[in-house]
């Protein structure tokens, strides 16, 4: 884990510790709600999987690569930030890089193709209609192919990756333009293909689904205010991935604005504490989807509901200080309440609300003590019980 003697001052922070620490308590925030919310989406859409629509398993496939990143980037990044400089080397650095990339990039992509999926459900039902979980897993391997490739050609010599300038932590060099002719064709690729392009058509698919809902009151019947259960979540699922799409494009904007200044501008007059930050809201994009989907998607509320009320209910009864007669809840003590009358001696005495509490009853009648009575019929005692004297003829008894 310690660093070459010839790399220890690019791995040294280049701004104030102080930003440094403020920046690894973000980082902590961002990957325990992180961690929490992608985790429990993937739970909630394991347990509704069958009742999954296709363009959802765009939503599952964004939370895989935010937990990716998650798990690959902040248990580095946070210890760096903390210390003050990148703790974990070249080789390390090199591969925090790719991940960065990768899943980033395959976040972006994967919106892409949601909000195509949404214009094409929208805009041409006829089309829009054939669209099937075979087709959705087909686009989801293409959009992980996409992404390798950009995540892997630094690796191979076009483009390359290096610390960041503000020194904690690593991704595609930004100077590198600057004198090298392959690492300028990379950015531009970057830039072009993995940027501009996928922004113009989650901007174009997005306006094309509001002039259709606007512009035909029968494509408003039909398509977003339907009759159909199905239909009526495509329509939620249409405004739920504007928001991700929204967040998401406002935590790397920053970050894009200052890779392209650093990269065809002078980069010599980029402030590190300018990559930082933009870094740091380029990294917040990995709460996002979770928050929108589980906080305003009902059936995902409804899901997640149940799941948690079961699992109190778990941990509840095996609690060894519960109460076993407190366990069957407050429903239970009522009934059990009402299904019972006392007698002026203070036993209980079943009236038969319900066969366990009869059974319950008859149990401990036969158990505990009988108060008994002497009768005085003619010239003849007998002995019974109080609960018979109410059927004995108050004539003939004394």
């Amino acid at each position: 884990m310690g660093n070459d003697p010839d790399t220890s001052d690019v791995f040294a922070s280049t701004i104030s510790k102080e930003h440094d620490i403020l920046i690894g308590v973000l980082y902590s925030v961002f990957c325990i709600l992180s961690l929490l919310g992608n985790c429990i989406l993937l739970l909630v859409a394991y347990h509704k999987r069958s009742t999954l629509k296709p363009a959802e398993f765009f939503i599952i496939n964004l939370s895989i690569s935010d937990l990716g990143m998650t798990i690959s980037l902040f248990p580095l990044a946070i210890p760096s930030s903390f210390s003050h400089r990148w703790l974990f080397g070249e080789i390390t650095c090199q591969l925090y890089a790719m991940c960065g990339v990768l899943f980033g990039l395959c976040s972006l992509t994967n919106l892409t193709a949601l909000s195509a999926v949404c214009c094409l459900k929208v805009c041409f039902p006829n089309h829009g209609s054939k669209f099937s979980w075979s087709h959705a897993r087909l686009l989801v391997v293409g959009v992980w192919c996409y992404a390798s490739v950009f995540a892997v050609g630094p690796l191979a010599q076009w483009g390359h990756y290096s610390p960041e300038p503000y020194g904690t932590a690593c991704c595609i060099d930004w100077h590198a333009p600057n004198h090298e002719l392959s690492a300028l064709s990379y950015i531009i690729c970057l830039f072009f293909f993995c940027y501009a392009l996928p922004c113009a058509i989650i901007f174009l698919s997005y306006t094309f689904i509001l002039l259709t809902v606007r512009g035909s009151r029968q494509a408003v019947q039909q398509h977003v205010s339907p009759h159909t259960k199905t239909n009526n979540a495509h329509a939620l699922i249409v405004k739920l991935s504007v928001s991700v799409c929204i967040g998401f494009l406002g935590a790397w904007s920053p970050y894009a604005a200052v890779a392209m200044w650093a990269a065809f501008g002078d980069a010599t007059r980029v402030p590190p504490d300018a990559f930082a930050i933009a870094a740091a809201f380029a990294k917040s994009s990995t709460i996002y989807n979770p928050v929108v989907y589980l906080l305003c998607k009902p059936n995902f509320r409804e899901c997640l509901y149940k799941d948690t009320t079961m699992l109190r209910q778990r941990i509840y009864r095996g609690s060894p200080q519960s109460d076993p007669k407190e366990r069957f809840g407050p429903t239970s003590q009522r009934n059990r309440d009402l299904s019972t009358t006392h007698l002026s001696n203070g036993q209980q005495d079943s009236c038969g609300a319900c066969p366990l509490c009869a059974e319950n009853a008859e149990l401990h009648h036969a158990n505990s003590p009988k108060r008994t009575a002497c009768i005085l019929t003619g010239s003849t005692y007998r002995e019974v019980t109080v609960s018979e004297l109410s059927g004995t003829p108050q004539a003939d008894s004394l």
